[in-house]
Parts: C-alpha cells; structure tokens; sequence
C-alpha cells in the first residue's frame, strides 16, 4: 500500500519552491530552507548525484546557471560542490542531508529527484540510493517524487515507508522539446500512477480532465510553480496545495 502525504503538506498546502529564496537566499540553499522554516512553509527542494554518488541540493544538471563553475554537477564530489558559491553569495551547494539537518524536521520537506536519463527510462538506481541513504534516520515529514516513473518505481522498493508522487504535465512539446514526442505523449496521458501517493502538477494544465480523475480517487494534487496570491486563488480551485515562489502567500 502506497503510504499517504502527510496532512502538513496538505494544510495550509503552501509548498515553498526550492525554499524561500530571494535577496541573498538562492534556491536550494541552507538560507533559503532557514527561511522557509521561519515561515513555516513545506519545502520543496531538488536534487542531483554527487561524483561520489552523493545527493546533493540542486535543481539543474549543470552548474552554469547558479554559480561561476562550469559543467555538470556530478563531476565534482559532495566536499567540491560544499565549495561552490551559489548565486554570488556565501551560500554554496549543500547535500541533502545537510538540508535536512538544517531543517531539522521543522517543517516537511518534498524531495524532487531530478531525471538522469534525459528522456525519462529507466534508471540506474544512483540518485534514488543516495536519497535513501540521506534519508537514514530522519524523522520529520518528507516525501519523494519525480518526473521520471521508473524512479517512482524504485523509491517504492528502497522507501516502502515514504509518501512517493509524480511530478506531472501536459508534456507539450513547446515546453518539452528535447523529450522524444512518443514519451511526450505517453507521459501526457499521466499514466502507471498506481505506485502514487499524490501528484504535483503543471499549474496551468489543472483542467487536464486526467488531474481531476486522480483528485476524485483520493489522491491530493499539489502545483507548480505559483507566482502570485492571484494565481494561487485560481489554481485552489482544481488544487490541494500550492508550490510558490515570488510573493508570501
């Protein structure tokens, strides 16, 4: 039996996008977790695998965009990427279970593992171990989940006790084009959701009538990404909970 999300995620269902970040706090950083603890927000937070297949706090493949390394994130060890500035501040790349002992069951926490694949097969099982090792002894409330359902599927054999979901989408192509159009269109279907506690879900594809069939079976619907109070109103009405970012609900 697939364990339920726990009712803290679901009420008052404000999901902090990779942590409460802004000014001084980039995403999926120990800052902007300290924040969203303060504001008593669940967070969200993503992860990549280490060199040394550790799980670490960071939601692109690449280093380019947040800090001044270049290349692929699993290119350096966890102690190298705990070096790594983030976003011009003295924030650098924390794992994952320096998050969690920063967060320190506070508040829960969604753990989004990122597709190593690249077009969402199946899965060597690296990322998915690091997370259950990093998970070892933690007793606060946290949930997994992932766009990939092979991933899905093996977090069920190594966390049978975690609430697991899967990120989903209306899988179009102007938003997936590098995904093959035969995995678009299947993954479009929102199919295989048995193993699923929950979804989380493209905030502006809630209409798909796939979305409200799961909600109907009892399965809470989060969404991503929510960018204003209006935006919030309008999605709660297809959603339980929403993942934010810009503006303090």
């Amino acid at each position: 039996m697939t364990p339920p999300l726990p009712p803290r995620f679901l009420d008052p269902g404000h999901v902090a996008h990779r942590g409460l970040h802004g000014p001084g706090r980039p995403e999926n950083t120990l800052a902007a977790f300290d924040a969203a603890c303060e504001g008593g927000y669940a967070i969200e937070l993503d992860v990549q695998p280490s060199a040394d297949g550790v799980a670490m706090a960071f939601h692109d493949a690449t280093l380019d965009r947040m800090t001044e390394r270049r290349g692929p994130v699993a290119r350096l060890t966890a102690a190298a990427l705990r070096r790594v500035a983030v976003g011009g501040t003295d924030q650098v790349v924390p794992s994952l279970r320096d998050a969690l002992d920063r967060i320190a069951e506070r508040v829960p926490v969604l753990i989004e593992l990122k597709d190593q694949h690249g077009a969402m097969g199946p899965t060597d099982g690296r990322l998915e171990r690091a997370v259950a090792a990093a998970l070892g002894g933690y007793r606060g409330d946290v949930a997994v989940m992932s766009f990939n359902p092979h991933a899905v599927a093996l977090l069920a054999r190594l966390l049978p006790d975690t609430p697991r979901g899967r990120v989903t989408a209306r899988f179009d192509a102007e938003r997936w084009p590098d995904l093959p159009a035969d995995v678009r269109a299947h993954l479009g279907t929102l199919p295989d959701m048995d193993g699923a506690a929950f979804l989380s879900h493209q905030a502006d594809a809630l209409d798909m009538p796939r979305v409200a069939e799961l909600r109907a079976e009892g399965r809470p619907v989060l969404c991503w990404t929510i960018r204003s109070a209006e935006d919030e109103a309008r999605a709660r009405r297809l959603a339980d909970a929403v993942t934010f970012e810009g503006y303090l609900p």
